[in-house]
């Protein structure tokens, strides 16, 4: 994971869109909990916002949306783990909201970037994205918990 990390963060271009929420202190709080296997939900809004901004890039589409967007799309703060009430129980049909207010309250977002966290999780949450950048970014989620599996498991 070391190598695409790095190679992330020499992408001068990806991290200047980024860095004002990079530098974010609320942001910076993603590293303590883990998202998927051993990977802190910080590195894993880092790695699809990475690979969105690439796609999206290279097709001409909204790019500095999709990456703003991707990097607060699972802007929660708890160990979604732990059974301790309903919402975290829920977690997977109600954390998106979460991350939207969360994201909301830090940082001024357009309506594109709103719809695209809002709606990470379809088609566990009814409402398909507004956008074809939207449906991008979900279809990088769940490639991402894959690789974060992978390399959890070190599995070639």
């Amino acid at each position: 994971m070391t190598n695409i990390i790095d190679k992330i963060y020499l992408n001068s271009e990806f991290i200047s869109i980024i860095s004002d929420i990079l530098e974010n202190d609320t942001v910076q709080q993603m590293k303590k909990y883990r998202q998927h296997f051993k990977v802190s939900c910080y590195y894993h809004c880092l790695l699809v916002s990475y690979y969105s901004y690439c796609i999206c890039k290279k097709f001409n589409l909204d790019y500095v949306s999709v990456s703003r967007a991707c990097m607060l799309h699972d802007l929660f703060l708890y160990d979604w783990r732990r059974k301790t009430n309903d919402r975290q129980r829920l977690h997977a049909f109600r954390h998106s909201k979460i991350a939207l207010l969360n994201a909301t309250k830090l940082f001024n977002l357009n309506k594109k970037e709103q719809d695209i966290i809002l709606k990470h999780m379809w088609p566990v949450t009814i409402i398909p994205p507004k956008s074809i950048e939207g449906l991008i970014v979900t279809l990088v989620d769940k490639y991402s918990a894959l690789l974060e599996f992978k390399i959890s498991f070190d599995i070639k």
